[in-house]
């Protein structure tokens, strides 16, 4: 399906995943890093940022979402690509290197590895960081992002240094995580995900040291699915992007 997307670059093809309720501009801090020697392509997941929709009666589902990557992938005519996805669009890079239609996968904190509190903790918290982003003004937003204090509060959970977060970055974060129209029925979906398949393609997991949403407790579960050791991304939280852009880049780089 027509997906919004940004593309950087030349090289081998680089696809990369964001998360629920997010947009492509999560990756902002490292594609040009990873545009030096690749063609880089972050998209907008059906129903997030301003790709649209599924349409009816499709529901929203991990499967449903992989299905919309591989799809927009033969679309452009890329095929057995490497992904790269973090926390949601960490479970699909897996889902995809299960389906062995990409080359290989690299996991950010990938959803799906929680125990059943773990996973209650975590669609609460989401729902509340929704419901926040959706009752705040365009000009609060703006206020919240520009405090240290206030986006400290407000990005915390997600990011081990909101102080590196730019506040013009958060403030765009606010704004698709209450315009995502497939927000609810992903984040519900989420009772039925499960570590996928074993894969069939090489992959690379990786975990924020700091990570509040999937506390990096899960990591241990991912790396005996996996069957091999978890990176650990030292510094970082669940969205490690803006924590430490150097680092995630290299991982990613060596993964693929």
């Amino acid at each position: 399906m027509e997906l919004a997307f940004e593309r950087r670059g030349t090289g081998p093809p680089l696809i990369l995943i964001h998360g629920i309720g997010h947009h492509w501009q999560a990756w902002l801090p490292v594609m040009d890093r990873l545009a030096v020697s690749r063609t880089v392509i972050a998209v907008d997941l059906p129903g997030f940022g301003v790709s649209p929709g599924l349409p009816d009666p499709i529901p929203y589902t991990a499967e449903s979402l992989a299905d919309a990557v591989e799809s927009f992938c033969a679309l452009l005519g890329i095929r057995e690509p490497d992904v790269v996805g973090n926390s949601l669009g960490g479970y699909l890079a897996l889902e995809l290197a299960a389906r062995g239609v990409v080359r290989t996968a690299t996991a950010l904190s990938p959803a799906g590895f929680w125990s059943r509190s773990e996973l209650l903790y975590c669609q609460s918290v989401l729902r509340a960081l929704r419901a926040t982003a959706r009752s705040l003004p365009p000009d609060q937003a703006v206020r919240v992002a520009e405090n240290p204090f206030l986006r400290a509060v407000s990005a915390g959970l997600l990011v081990a240094h909101p102080s590196r977060l730019e506040p013009a970055a958060l403030v765009a974060a606010t704004q698709a995580l209450a315009a995502s129209s497939g927000f609810d029925e992903t984040l519900e979906a989420f009772s039925g995900v499960m570590p996928p398949a074993p894969p069939k393609a090489p992959i690379t997991i990786a975990w924020g040291e700091h990570d509040r949403l999937l506390p990096r407790r899960q990591a241990v579960r991912a790396a005996r699915w996996s069957g091999q050791r978890v990176k650990l991304l030292k510094g970082c939280g669940h969205v490690p992007m803006s924590d430490d852009p150097e680092l995630v880049a290299r991982v990613i780089l060596e993964g693929a």
